[in-house]
């Protein structure tokens, strides 16, 4: 799963990926943009987690981060995105290195 992440990620690639959501143990489906993956800023526990931007949540498009036991299926889609459209902020921590020109 990482390994497609990863993969993703290089290639600008949107993917699917099915998980449970912790709130509530509904398995959700989402298409996303693939942001990163590490500890996250925001929770302070110190796990790795899959940092995506969900593009079709109910409640609308948002930061999406998600612990590896959390997803059950990660697929690359056949859908290029430009992250010039996603990444709103000057990118200086990434944490998996990357090639997206001055996004990176």
């Amino acid at each position: 799963m990482l390994e497609n992440f990863l993969q993703a990620i290089n290639e600008k690639k949107i993917v699917s990926v099915a998980f449970v959501a912790k709130e509530d143990g509904i398995l959700r489906v989402r298409k996303c943009v693939p942001f990163d993956y590490g500890v996250s800023r925001k929770y302070k526990d110190g796990e790795n987690r899959f940092h995506f931007y969900d593009l079709n949540s109910p409640e609308g498009k948002h930061n999406l981060s998600l612990l590896p036991a959390q997803i059950q299926k990660l697929d690359i889609l056949n859908e290029v995105f430009n992250p010039i459209y996603y990444v709103t902020w000057t990118p200086i921590n990434w944490i998996v290195k990357r090639d997206w020109g001055l996004y990176s």
